[in-house]
């Protein structure tokens, strides 16, 4: 017959059309068991709702990107106790790590890839929204995630976090994202960019004037411009940890005793014998040493500055030192080590009150002897309240800290051209004082982590400008004199200028922050 479906002719009997009725609904589906028995428990939610959980390590980066965009806050602040808090370890702990740091790292470039996959400006976007698009952005070109868990997994967090309708937009920006290989994404962002550094700009995550002012300072201090490439890509490396054993209460053997008990790995610094490098993501605060502060993580660049400056040639005696900007403690920390081998004694000056205290727990395994005072007060005042009272004096200045990146990933977002204007104002009166406050003959060093041109070589000739009772040390003599033996320290090219007796380190050449050091001698 005409449009009916015939069978094999086999008769249906009774009890089959029954059974038949009794198993399907009235739209003729067939039902499962519980559902024909009427044991049926209907959600309340619609599909797009019914999974709103994601994992643990997704949920804490982007609970961390949040916190970073909506209290200032700073991701290494955040993210370690919020790890503990809710118990994330081990691998899921790493997962988290990278993908927390490397978002905030790779932002410029994954914003200006999501520009061109969504379909207003980003700054239309909810905030919550634009974090999760980039997280899902840095596992599906960053990490060695699937593509397909990378996309399913961040949809679930948008769902989690922001709703199901983002959530669908979620996975249609990330599936049009994960289409292109990044090698191509980075090849059209070159392409579309209005100039060369504009364009190295965006592929390497940083803002147009950090990566001009960047490209100047190589070459302000003798090192190739066209380098500026190569350190764009280490400021997005995570670096390794370093930690320091502070000479005469701790060293590098006992620590490598100590993390052999801990199942902790420890390799040798490049360049300061105080330096020991963590592998991987051990704990450093699990090594004893670390925990009593007769050890203590520091920058293996932080160490040689502070090693130079007890190491630089002075005249007379050397019994009193100032760390005139001691917060967070890191520097004095081994600076007054360093004091006490030698019979002398540290003030340790922070005009904050909060991280004036941080520096008091820094040196709480230094003897009592050592440590004359943890003074809180402005270091601007020291050189007019105690004049030519100290040998040997440092000014780890406040800075834009354009060298240390890596390591504060959200610092590029937050710092302007304008901020300069009010920080060489403060680095040059920080810089007179400690002048005023060291005796003839004593050593002053000028320290900040960055390397820009004004922040460095500008303040101190315009400080010497105005006054004619201090010369520049050869720094490049006295670091290599600290060295570990056989260490050769590549300082580029010295142009024979004063300003060429300076030091510059750079995490692309030494796998440092980018320390700068000036040394300065009080002639009378």
């Amino acid at each position: 017959m005409t449009g009916e479906r015939r069978g094999n002719g086999t008769h249906r009997g009774p009890d089959r059309d029954n059974n038949r009725d009794t198993n399907r609904d009235a739209k003729g589906r067939q039902r499962g068991a519980a559902r024909a028995r009427g044991d049926v428990h209907r959600s309340t939610q619609a599909p797009g709702e019914r999974r709103r959980r994601t994992d643990p390590a997704r949920t804490a980066a982007y609970d961390v990107l949040r916190q970073v965009d909506g209290s200032d806050a700073y991701a290494n602040l955040v993210l370690p106790p919020l790890l503990r808090e809710r118990r994330i370890t081990a691998r899921d702990a790493a997962f988290a790590t990278e993908l927390a740091y490397g978002t905030l790292r790779l932002r410029g470039r994954y914003d200006a890839i999501l520009a061109r996959c969504v379909s207003r400006p980003l700054d239309q976007l909810d905030p919550e929204v634009l974090d999760v698009l980039r997280l899902g952005a840095h596992q599906v070109l960053g990490m060695r995630v699937p593509a397909h868990a990378a996309v399913s997994e961040t949809v679930a967090l948008a769902r989690d976090r922001v709703g199901a309708g983002p959530a669908q937009m979620v996975n249609a920006v990330l599936r049009a994202v994960g289409r292109t290989p990044l090698e191509d994404w980075l090849a059209r962002l070159t392409d579309e960019a209005p100039d060369p550094v504009t364009g190295l700009a965006t592929t390497g995550s940083h803002p147009v004037w950090i990566t001009r002012a960047l490209r100047e300072a190589l070459a302000g201090h003798g090192r190739s411009p066209d380098e500026i490439g190569t350190l764009l890509d280490a400021d997005n490396t995570a670096p390794r940890v370093t930690l320091v054993a502070r000479p005469g209460l701790a060293d590098p053997h006992e620590l490598t005793q100590q993390a052999a008990d801990t199942d902790v790995r420890l390799d040798t610094g490049r360049w300061a014998p105080t330096a020991l490098v963590l592998a991987g993501g051990s704990d450093p605060a699990a090594l004893p040493a670390v925990a009593d502060a007769r050890a203590g993580v520091q920058d293996e660049g932080s160490q040689l500055v502070t090693l130079a400056l007890a190491a630089a040639p002075l005249d007379g005696p050397d019994a009193r030192w100032l760390d005139l900007c001691a917060g967070p403690g890191g520097k004095a920390a081994l600076l007054a080590a360093l004091a006490g081998q030698r019979g002398a004694t540290l003030v340790a000056n922070e005009v904050a009150p909060h991280r004036a205290r941080l520096v008091e727990r820094a040196l709480r395994a230094v003897p009592e002897a050592v440590v004359e005072r943890v003074r809180t007060g402005d270091g601007r005042e020291v050189g007019a309240e105690e004049p030519a009272a100290y040998d040997r004096v440092l000014v780890d200045a406040p800075c834009t800290g354009l060298g240390a990146l890596r390591r504060r990933p959200e610092s590029r977002w937050r710092r302007t051209p304008a901020d300069l204007g009010t920080l060489t104002v403060l680095q040059r009166e920080l810089l007179a004082s400690a002048l005023d406050a060291v005796r003839p003959g004593g050593v002053v060093a000028y320290v900040t982590c960055s390397p820009h041109l004004a922040e460095t070589r500008l303040v101190v000739d315009d400080v010497l400008r105005r006054r004619s009772d201090a010369e520049r040390v050869d720094a490049r003599a006295v670091v290599r004199q600290t060295l570990v033996p056989g260490a050769d320290l590549d300082l580029g090219a010295a142009d024979g200028s004063a300003q060429g007796l300076d030091v510059q380190l750079w995490p692309h050449v030494h796998g440092t922050d980018a320390m700068h050091l000036t040394l300065l001698r009080r002639t009378r």
